[in-house]
């Protein structure tokens, strides 16, 4: 990214010069009365301060179609729909998505839009959409329960038109949805950006980042240093509100692999079991052979194939319709042979009480017991404005001499960054005896920081697994 910035200061009414064919897709922000080039996503054009006399000779001299708008002040908050609207009920690409360049195509007066934003006040909020049209149309502007109408012109480029005050009761995550006032329109404006200015605009935050998805967010267990730990034991239960596409809800991960379950289309879910190689690379064709994880054995209906794109490695994968609040049990072995380790994992589905095998990979240049455990809730589509949430409880390992050891303290982390990733509905803690993590949503600021150590209760009583009896094919 390359910034420019503009630092010289001028005298008069600061404007915004708006000029269609000059510079596209650039952000503006507003710093101590300086305009900041970024070369980021939103698709607003050229910004610059100047007065009413040079603002004339610009457009004199340029004689491009402009337009001249007041700029907000210097307590606004600008929002882009790039990183934080969403379409209702599905975006698409011939009557109304959001790209870089914001809401386009918006032909679909039965589609709306909702931007979301996080306040630290209550109080007053101006807010103004940044948009252009190629006809005039009148918008439906709803915050809070009150609703405005928007009239837009006819514009020849982006401006910025003020909507009117709303009033925030509680800070925490808003929402400003924009729909169709007529609904036989279908031709609606562009919209780029939320402009919000007042006492409640004061700290607001958004996120400014590429990322559409909700954050990861990481729970990990932390065991004495020198325990050989074979068998690692965790329990998950999925709330019936946490159920959206593109979720991995992973709850056996260790430094060299992973073990979960996802949500991976409307029809499909999968109980996923995957393994590292140690050969540092994404691509899984340019693994020497003799760091190739092979695959030992696999249990029934599972699928296993070769994975990449996030190092690379061995995955397995069993196509099964897990449910929301019931608790499935996740079994991992890790068993050094020389300086190979054997895996193993193994899922117990309540509603037939058993344990299914799901395969068994042995991984060279390695020789280690597990470390690293963890587990975490990931988002791996761009649905965002979904909440993801998981329970995790009940987790021990068993050494290599066959002690249980019961692992009550997780400590947390994410993804989510106040440059990278600026996202706040993140969190985790303790709820009827079982750790949870939460992302996404937009409906909790969470209070969870990163390196917080939870505690939940003990069971004390090691699970009961006949471990010679389990499955091996």
């Amino acid at each position: 990214m390359h910034d420019r910035r503009q630092t010289n200061r001028v005298n008069g009414p600061e404007y915004i010069i708006l000029m269609r064919s000059f510079v596209t897709r650039k952000a503006y922000a507003l710093y101590n009365r300086r305009i900041i080039f970024r070369n980021k996503y939103s698709g607003l054009y050229m910004i610059k301060y100047c007065s009413n006399s040079l603002s004339l000779l610009l457009l004199a001299a340029f004689a491009l179609p402009a337009r001249a708008e007041r700029l907000p002040s210097g307590d606004s908050t600008v929002v882009t729909l790039y990183s934080n609207g969403y379409v209702y009920p599905k975006a698409d690409r011939g009557t109304g998505y959001i790209s870089r360049n914001g809401l386009t195509a918006w032909k679909d007066a039965s589609l709306f839009s909702r931007t979301y934003f996080v306040t630290a006040k209550t109080g007053k909020l101006d807010v103004s959409l940044t948009l252009k049209s190629s006809a005039p149309a009148k918008l439906k502007v709803e915050l809070e329960g009150r609703e405005m109408v928007l009239s837009v012109p006819a514009t020849e480029g982006l401006v910025t038109l003020p909507v009117g005050t709303f009033s925030v009761k509680q800070p925490g995550y808003h929402f400003v949805k924009v729909t169709a006032a007529d609904s036989k329109s279908t031709q609606l404006p562009d919209i780029t950006a939320l402009v919000l200015k007042g006492d409640a605009a004061e700290g607001a935050k958004a996120n400014t980042s590429q990322y559409k998805s909700a954050p990861a967010t990481h729970l990990s267990y932390p065991f004495p240093k020198d325990t050989l730990a074979e068998w690692f034991y965790n329990e998950i239960s999925v709330p019936a509100d946490a159920q959206p596409l593109h979720a991995y809800y992973m709850v056996n991960g260790w430094s060299g692999g992973y073990f979960g379950i996802q949500i991976n289309s409307p029809t499909e879910r999968r109980v996923l079991f995957s393994v590292w190689s140690a050969f540092s690379t994404d691509n899984p064709k340019d693994i020497p052979e003799e760091y190739r994880v092979k695959l030992i054995k696999k249990g029934a209906d599972v699928t296993v194939n070769d994975f990449g794109n996030e190092g690379s490695g061995g995955q397995s994968y069993w196509r099964f319709n897990w449910k929301a609040e019931t608790t499935y049990k996740l079994l991992l072995r890790g068993k050094p042979s020389g300086d190979h380790t054997v895996y193993s994992a193994w899922f117990y589905d309540p509603a037939t009480s058993k344990w299914k095998f799901m395969a068994t990979w042995d991984k060279p240049k390695s020789g280690k017991y597990l470390s690293g455990l963890y587990s975490f809730v990931e988002n791996f589509g761009s649905n965002g404005d979904d909440l993801f949430k998981a329970r995790y409880g009940n987790q021990w390992i068993r050494t290599a001499n066959g002690q249980w050891i019961e692992l009550t303290q997780a400590r947390f982390s994410t993804t989510a960054d106040a440059e990278k990733h600026p996202r706040f509905d993140i969190g985790s803690g303790v709820e009827n005896g079982m750790f949870y993590m939460f992302s996404g949503g937009f409906r909790e600021v969470g209070t969870t920081k990163k390196g917080d150590i939870q505690t939940r209760p003990a069971v004390k009583t090691p699970p009961v697994v006949d471990l010679e009896g389990l499955p091996r094919e």
